[in-house]
């Protein structure tokens, strides 16, 4: 984990012409920052651009407040760049939405109580009472909004006032059992994370692993994605696979697919949090 957190990260895309990673760098380099990493990457088929460069602010002759604004009128208007600016000492604000299954929510306290991501979960939200103990053994908050169909709005409008007031950048569905709302969605675009148990598109739909086990398939799977209003649909994170026989039983499968979905999940977080993701046209660039 880097201990000098006084860093800059930009993530941009745009249409690929010649000279474009020279303008970057050396806007950082002739203005005084540290290179620390760089990656990009050309899709051929639409020939767009994409590239995730890190540097150090310390001797950074702009002021942070002023570098998306230079950055914008310099570069991005005149290459048609779409970005995003992050900063190393600002971590991702996360909230946790959970219903009643509890080895993703484990999964992911374990590791950011472990130091292993560089975020804060200042509360979790749940539409039931089941987890609170989980949430209590790590001492964070917890919320409850007893979801119906009568209540959902104001339920959701009561959420979406407590993500405000807490400045959450990030929402991760951990096996969150509601459907998320148009509003929700387009007050996050692209900042809420869910886990799917299945390799989708394969077994959409409810019980993936009784219609797994009746077809007598040889590998079960997990996927992570960005929610969007097509359920399920959203760009594709991360995937996994684990290989299944014929000797096991539906339990085995949903053991084993459990195991996955809580791996998948945080696989995804942290490259979300790492800022390491660029979505376009409903497609994933990841970073490494």
């Amino acid at each position: 984990m880097q201990t000098n957190k006084n860093t800059a990260q930009l993530l941009l895309h745009c249409p690929d012409r010649p000279g474009i990673l020279a303008e970057v760098t050396n806007f950082i380099t002739i203005n005084k920052g540290n290179i620390l990493h760089l990656s990009q990457y050309v899709d051929r088929v639409d020939n767009i651009f994409f590239m995730r460069i890190e540097w150090q602010l310390d001797d950074f002759f702009i002021p942070r407040e002023k570098i998306y604004d230079y950055f914008n009128t310099l570069y991005a208007q005149k290459y048609k760049m779409s970005f995003e600016l992050h900063f190393g000492d600002e971590p991702p604000r996360i909230a946790i939405f959970v219903s009643k299954m509890s080895h993703c929510l484990y999964d992911m306290l374990a590791r950011y109580s472990a130091g292993e991501w560089d975020c804060e979960i200042p509360f979790i939200i749940s539409n039931h009472e089941d987890m609170r103990q989980v949430a209590d053994r790590f001492g964070i908050p917890y919320y409850v909004f007893p979801i119906t169909k009568e209540n959902k709005a104001e339920m959701e409008e009561k959420e979406m006032e407590l993500l405000r007031e807490h400045g959450i950048t990030t929402i991760i569905l951990a096996r969150y059992m509601q459907i998320i709302s148009d509003r929700m969605i387009e007050a996050y675009p692209n900042r809420i994370i869910n886990i799917h148990h299945s390799f989708l598109p394969a077994f959409i739909g409810a019980k993936p692993y009784h219609q797994a086990y009746e077809r007598g398939v040889k590998i079960i799977g997990a996927t992570s994605h960005y929610v969007t209003k097509e359920l399920d649909a959203g760009p594709i994170i991360e995937q996994d696979v684990v290989r299944i026989t014929h000797k096991d039983t539906l339990e085995d499968l949903v053991m084993k697919g459990k195991d996955l979905e809580k791996i998948v999940l945080s696989r995804a977080v942290k490259k979300d949090i790492e800022h390491k993701i660029l979505v376009y046209n409903n497609k994933t660039v990841i970073f490494s």
